[in-house]
């Protein structure tokens, strides 16, 4: 078993900045790819960021040049640090890992999610 747990949402004004943190424990044996989703009320979940175990990144388009991924493999965390955030940010922020535990089995974990509130 993997369990996610997330940290560091809010509410910020327009133009803030959130650093959400993500902690891996369990049964790991290795985690190929973290990345961070979200959901805005009424939409569907989308992919925001995603670091692979050897360091290569890839980011959404609305992401880019304003969010970045970064991951400490030591202590299987995973952050994304948010700048210029703006109101269409608002959504609940999802951890995602997918890797193999120490019996050799696949999983794809997901954290419960944080809330990030961009408003002023």
């Amino acid at each position: 078993q993997v369990q996610l747990v997330e940290s560091g949402g809010g509410l910020v004004q327009p133009g803030g900045s959130l650093r959400l943190s993500c902690a891996a424990s369990g049964s790991i044996y290795s985690i190929n790819v973290m990345g961070w989703y979200r959901q805005a009320p009424g939409k569907e979940r989308e992919l925001v960021a995603v670091i692979r175990s050897g360091g290569s990144t890839d980011y959404a388009d609305s992401a880019k040049g304003r969010f970045t991924i970064s991951r400490d493999n030591a202590k299987n965390t995973v952050y994304l640090q948010m700048n210029s955030l703006k109101p269409e940010d608002t959504a609940v922020y999802h951890c995602n890992a997918r890797g193999y535990t120490t019996v050799g089995f696949k999983y794809d974990g997901w954290g419960q999610g944080t809330q990030v509130t961009v408003s002023s």
